[in-house]
């Protein structure tokens, strides 16, 4: 058994709900088989355990794991193609790149890139677009199993408007995604999604096969994109004139669900956001990525106000990194630039970051927070001494302001420690 004695932060109630930042300067968790089974006084809890190992933790501020609900494998040196829009971008930065993980040796390379950059940023779970390359999602999966991240990721399969080695059939689309399910599904940490590009690029038959992926994969998942960028948004319309919007291409061939998360959404129609709330479906906010594509800004109330779920994604490689402390500093400034909806708080920002991330993935009953019951993940923040994080979090007014200031401040430098499961995967 270990004692992790530190000063932490956690958002365990929705701050829509009333929820409101649990704040602990002093606490001790004790962790057994890396689950947290007691939360309390330090005294009380050495007295009762005088045997456990203690980890004091107090020199910095302990968060729970960070959450990334999207976020791409293949596109880790794509990162800061800057100045073009999305299907400009697609055209000339990602896909080129994403088309090279056919040879397995670079799918590798990237696979262990794209993992260090997850761990290092202090992001303990993430919904990953796959690769194209059945070969390429097995080296994705394989090296998150070694160093233990929570990863939901599949086969991305098209079959137009892509270069011709991106490009698959519905049959075999069906055979790898199953084949690729039975290897990792529940393997360990890691489950499957299906995982169309986006409608622009999968047509109905794709899209067919893919629902019957989703069907016969006992708890998969489903991924894509939805209502980026007006370009896109218009010619998903002329490639489905008997839709009435984007959302019903997916939805049509039963893949929007509780288990589904489309990211950005940034131009829905009403209608769309009904059938979102309706199928209980999540959506990935992904800041950087929409203000670096000129896709738009968020509409963050109109998914309140019907109900959905909305979480953080990096959006790597549009996105500019894979800090969620970025992101949420994004998050904040694209709501006050839209004036009305009113300011996101820290509290707000740490819960987009992590316990709604994983009840979108569907693991609040596991991770998200730092509550008895929940499995030990989490991020150890540590800024160096005389860093300008450093100094405003020893000058904090309050916990609320202590977060602010990490959220305005935090580098992938300042996470000193990542925990999956009770085990240490990140030490500076």
């Amino acid at each position: 058994m270990t004692l992790v004695r530190a000063r932490a932060l956690d958002t365990p109630v929705d701050p829509l709900t009333g929820g409101t930042l649990r704040s602990d300067q002093d606490v001790s968790l004790l962790l057994a088989d890396g689950v947290i089974v007691e939360r309390g006084d330090h005294t009380t809890l050495r007295a009762a355990h005088p045997d456990a190992e203690v980890l004091d933790l107090r020199d910095g501020v302990l968060l729970p794991g960070l959450v990334d609900t999207h976020v791409h494998y293949p596109q880790v040196r794509a990162i800061g193609a800057l100045g073009m829009p999305l299907l400009e971008w697609l055209e000339r930065c990602a896909l080129p790149e994403e088309a090279r993980l056919a040879e397995p040796s670079y799918a590798a390379a990237v696979a262990e890139e794209f993992v260090a950059g997850l761990v290092s940023a202090g992001t303990t779970t993430a919904l990953v677009f796959g690769s194209h390359f059945a070969s390429a999602v097995d080296a994705l999966f394989t090296r998150a199993d070694q160093v233990g991240l929570r990863v939901t990721s599949g086969l991305v399969v098209s079959d137009r408007n892509l270069p011709s080695a991106l490009l698959t059939t519905p049959e075999r689309a069906y055979d790898e995604a199953v084949a690729l399910a039975a290897r990792w599904h529940g393997h360990g940490r890691l489950r499957y999604a299906v995982t169309p590009r986006f409608s622009y690029s999968a047509g109905d038959a794709v899209l067919a096969a893919c629902g019957a992926v989703h069907a016969d994969v006992e708890g998969s998942w489903f991924t894509s994109h939805v209502n980026e960028s007006i370009a896109e948004v218009g010619e998903v319309a002329r490639l489905f004139p008997d839709s009435p919007h984007y959302v019903d291409t997916y939805d049509r061939h039963g893949l929007v669900g509780p288990r589904s998360v489309l990211a950005h959404n940034i131009h829905p129609t009403e209608d769309e956001l009904r059938v979102l709330a309706a199928r209980g479906a999540s959506v990935a906010h992904c800041p950087t990525s929409n203000a670096a594509l000129g896709s738009g800004l968020f509409p963050l109330l109109r998914h309140r106000q019907h109900g959905i779920r909305v979480a953080l994604g990096s959006d790597v490689g549009a996105g500019t990194g894979f800090s969620l402390f970025k992101e949420g500093l994004q998050a904040y400034f694209h709501q006050r630039l839209l004036g009305p909806e009113g300011p996101l708080t820290s509290t707000d920002l740490l819960h987009l970051a992590t316990a709604a991330g994983a009840e979108a993935l569907g693991l609040a009953d596991v991770v998200g927070d730092l509550s008895v019951g929940k499995q030990f993940d989490a991020v150890w923040v540590r800024p160096r001494s005389d860093d300008p994080l450093d100094v405003c979090l020893r000058h904090a007014t309050s916990p609320e302001d202590a977060l602010a200031k990490i959220f305005a401040l935090g580098r992938d430098s300042d996470v000193a420690g990542v925990w999956v499961g009770g085990r240490r995967i990140k030490t500076l």
